[in-house]
């Protein structure tokens, strides 16, 4: 049996160049990497969500997966189609489904599967994936990054025409400028302004 692995931090913890990296270290020893994400994360590429991409300018072409697709079901076609795989790599893993979740660790029957997302949301709850990962995870793994204070960061705020929010939908697709990884303290600091404004 091999693990199922989840690597997490906030916004701009370098998560997908640490995918990107991984997977580019499977293939230099010779290995078949199947590289994921979930269709939502579509900022990128018109809508497409075609790549996975990093902010420091790393980018691979990936298959996407949207909610009610089954990972099982695309991971069997694509091994029919491309051959048998050494390892599956997740980006965006929070965007997962509760079964998606459930069918990655039953593909590690078969390969190891390693996640990266994000742990919560701008609320600071756990996001439908990132908690059934947590769950059934055999290894997790923060990645770390830094609040503007140099505390680190561990909530991914929201800014709504610059001021802090806490409530709205869960899932809006943004980058830095709707997201800005805070400290706890921070992000209260910020909601407190946002309130008294």
């Amino acid at each position: 049996m091999f693990r199922l692995y989840f690597k997490y931090g906030t916004m701009g913890s370098s998560k997908s160049a640490q995918a990107l990296m991984c997977k580019f270290n499977y293939e230099q020893k010779g290995m078949h990497v199947l590289l994921l994400k979930p269709l939502l994360d579509n900022r990128d590429d018109n809508g497409q969500a075609k790549y996975v991409r990093s902010r420091i300018g790393l980018k691979c072409k990936c298959y996407v997966f949207a909610p009610d697709e089954s990972i099982t079901q695309l991971f069997n076609d694509l091994s029919v189609k491309n051959g048998n795989y050494d390892c599956v790599i997740v980006d965006e893993a929070q965007f997962c489904t509760k079964p998606q979740v459930e069918q990655l660790k039953q593909l590690t029957r078969q390969v190891p599967v390693l996640c990266y997302g994000l742990l919560t949301n701008f609320k600071g709850e756990l996001f439908e994936g990132s908690k059934r990962i947590v769950e059934l995870a055999d290894s997790m793994s923060e990645i770390k990054s830094v609040c503007r204070c140099g505390a680190k960061s561990t909530i991914n705020a929201r800014f709504i025409n610059g001021r802090a929010v806490d409530d709205g939908p869960i899932v809006l697709i943004g980058g830095d400028e709707s997201y800005e990884n805070l400290c706890y303290w921070c992000w209260q600091d910020e909601l407190n302004k946002s309130k008294k404004d």
